[in-house]
């Protein structure tokens, strides 16, 4: 199992592995699509990571959001870091959100933002996907990056 912060995750909701990062799905997407990219070293605060983890850790997010926006016919991507508690970080690791994004989808388009500070905050496990939902996603996804 990889640790994300205070969490343990299950192998089965992981779609990339690399040498320093992972790519998984998110129990609580704010849009279908919204997964997370992590370094597979916990460390909280993005200043302390590495130079070749800052570079995996884009570059894995870069091919993740390549496969999202087209899987979930989005047509932009919104790629944020919420660095520290201040900036909305709820889990002490830091992860990349990926968000595939279509015309629409939120009323007005900066709303995603404050979406992404409320959606783990309300961490009602009722709310949650559950762990046969995120494995299946997971499965779909992990078949884009097993063809490159």
């Amino acid at each position: 199992m990889l640790r994300f912060g205070q969490h343990l995750i299950k192998p089965s909701t992981v779609f990339l592995k690399t040498e320093l990062s992972f790519a998984l799905v998110n129990r609580r997407p704010v849009v279908p699509g919204h997964v997370l990219v992590c370094p597979l070293r916990p460390v909280e605060r993005f200043r302390d990571l590495h130079p070749e983890e800052v570079a995996d850790l884009f570059h894995v997010a870069q091919r993740v959001g390549n496969v999202v926006e087209k899987h979930f016919c989005g047509t932009s991507l919104t790629i944020s870091i919420q660095d520290g508690p201040e900036a909305g970080q709820t889990v002490k690791h830091v992860h990349v959100h990926v968000l595939p994004r279509r015309a629409g989808d939120f009323s007005r388009n900066d709303d995603v933002y404050a979406e992404l500070q409320r959606h783990d905050k309300e961490d009602s496990s009722d709310k949650w996907r559950t762990e046969e939902e995120m494995a299946a996603e997971a499965a779909i996804l992990r078949k884009y990056f097993q063809e490159s």
